[in-house]
């Protein structure tokens, strides 16, 4: 009976947090499309890229105020000298912010669905003029083409992708089993990549009522995992990497 008391509570605490939260978080995205814009159009690429790095910053603030926490944790020295493939679990769309802001000197770049390419102030600016891939989830054809060129993008420029490959979020933590294809396409146009395997806790507990509220005081982990090199088997690479992701996922 108490911890329903408290369950109930706490949703109906988050319902005027949340409205503070998206009007933050909707200030943010606004302010940040004209600065994204003279940034990429005005003083380059890594103007533009700086800016994305803060803004990613900012809706991370954003969360605080709902009491969310971020602990990344790598122990690794990844070099930045070499191209990476870093991939994760994916429980929500705030996974995103804390992977950008703190691999920013790696360059992350996205496997995106082309959806989030339009319609959302600064978000799908930086989709469309980062760098990121923009897939049709309905055109296997297209998909690949864009995931290949990706790849051949970061290998040419030593920057990073980053791809969920269970395809869409998990709803209650429990990873889903990977889909290769992706994945096994950035290995073979970007062959001397590094691959970061990184496990995400906690994320899905912002969704925990639905869109609205969001959950809150949640604890999101990453959990940065030895880079393995892109040699041997795709197959068997994917294999492990798939095995060391969802060792470190608590659900």
């Amino acid at each position: 009976m108490g911890w329903f008391f408290i369950f109930v509570l706490m949703k109906l605490i988050a319902y005027p947090l949340s409205v503070i939260y998206f009007l933050f978080f909707g200030l943010t995205l606004v302010i940040f499309h004209p600065i994204q814009w003279l940034c990429l159009n005005v003083f380059g690429y890594n103007a533009h890229k700086k800016s994305v790095s803060i803004l990613n910053w900012f809706l991370m603030r954003c969360l605080n105020l709902l009491g969310t926490r971020f602990s990344f944790r790598n122990p690794y020295t990844i070099p930045t000298n070499k191209p990476l493939i870093i991939v994760t679990n994916h429980q929500s769309m705030y996974d995103i912010p804390p992977i950008i802001w703190h691999m920013r000197k790696h360059h992350p770049k996205f496997v995106s669905k082309k959806e989030l390419g339009k319609g959302i102030p600064s978000v799908s600016f930086n989709l469309r003029h980062g760098g990121s891939a923009l897939i049709d989830r309905k055109d296997g054809v297209q998909a690949l083409s864009e995931i290949a060129k990706l790849g051949a993008y970061i290998e040419n420029n030593q920057r990073s992708a980053v791809i969920f490959p269970e395809g869409t979020r998990s709803r209650n933590g429990y990873p889903k089993p990977f889909k290769p294809t992706g994945l096994k396409t950035l290995l073979k146009n970007a062959p001397s990549a590094l691959v970061v395997p990184i496990s995400i806790n906690n994320s899905w507990k912002l969704l925990r009522y639905g869109k609205f509220p969001m959950g809150l005081n949640c604890h999101l982990t990453f959990d940065v995992h030895e880079p393995i090199p892109n040699e041997g088997s795709h197959d068997a690479l994917i294999e492990k990497t798939e095995a060391v992701i969802k060792k470190g996922i608590q659900a």
